[in-house]
């Protein structure tokens, strides 16, 4: 399991012109799910990502989590996380998870966040959706498990 994290001051998913998740201060988890991954890395991920410093304190370091600032998160599916551009020009994608075990555990995953005290949107897995990042720092991070 891949997940690739912003820290935004605002944040909105759309689908067809329709919002499906908005934040103010908080995360956004594009989340990528791989062969062989189970809830145990959905779980690890969450904890991880929930309790991770990132956010500035009073003297401006980051030394707060997610849940000190009391911030939200949206989590988009993304199984582009998984290309493969070694070769050629077009990108593989046979290592990202297929449908039938990639959308229960993004929701698992989501679910670990919202049990954690996290406010949690989701996007909707498999649409064309409009992803619109106010990146606060910028602070992007990469995480695997």
């Amino acid at each position: 399991m891949r997940a690739l994290i912003q820290r935004v001051k605002y944040a909105r998913v759309s689908v067809d012109a329709q919002t499906t998740a908005q934040i103010d201060q908080g995360l956004v988890i594009l989340l990528g799910v791989g062969h062989g991954d189970d809830e145990s890395q959905a779980a690890f991920l969450a904890e991880k990502i929930v309790n991770l410093r990132i956010f500035e304190d009073a003297d401006g370091k980051m030394n707060l989590s997610l849940a000190d600032v009391k911030g939200a998160a949206i989590v988009v599916s993304q199984f582009t996380l998984y290309a493969d551009a070694r070769k050629g020009r077009r990108p593989s994608f046979t290592d990202a998870a297929l449908p039938d075990l990639a959308r229960p555990l993004v929701d698992r995953f989501a679910e670990n966040l919202r049990a954690q005290g996290i406010p949690t949107g989701q996007g909707v897995f498999g649409a064309e959706m409009l992803v619109e990042i106010h990146n606060d720092g910028p602070v992007t991070i990469w995480l695997e498990k």
